[in-house]
């Protein structure tokens, strides 16, 4: 079980309605042991995927297309932001390039935002063809 908790002066407190409903889950008078870390920014977090999905937005017809779906698009630009693995394929008899998660608990917080700014980088070269910078920005703000 994991639960994100805030520090308050009287003790760790559920973050989420999910994460309280997990604590009541724990008996009360029992002894349990945590691992405690600090997570990611969640609003951090968001504003990738927002990223991405607005990228997507942007892109003309033929070129979503091309990467058939929003998550095809996804794994180009982790692997172009150079967020991969690289695995031997016995079958393609060569190496793969495998992306790397963008799940939560994956990255640091200085980790996922040096991630972030090479994958906005690497969004940029593309939809810069049809936005400029200042509506871009514009609209991740608001997206």
């Amino acid at each position: 079980m994991k639960l994100k908790v805030v520090c308050t002066p009287v003790g760790l407190k559920p973050m989420y309605d999910e994460d309280l409903d997990e604590k009541r889950k724990l008996k009360l008078g029992e002894v349990y042991q945590a691992d405690i870390r600090l997570v990611r920014n969640l609003q951090f977090h968001k504003k990738a995927f927002a990223l991405l999905n607005l990228a997507w937005a942007y892109l003309p017809e033929r070129t979503q297309n091309g990467f058939r779906s929003i998550d095809g698009f996804r794994a180009y630009v982790t692997v172009a932001a150079g967020y991969y693995d690289l695995y031997f394929n016995p079958r393609l008899r060569e190496f793969v390039e495998v992306p790397k998660s963008w799940a939560f608990d994956s990255m640091d917080n200085a980790e996922f935002s040096t991630f972030y700014e090479r994958v906005k980088d690497v969004i940029w070269g593309i939809v810069g063809k049809w936005v400029s910078e200042e509506e871009f920005e514009h609209n991740l703000i608001n997206f």
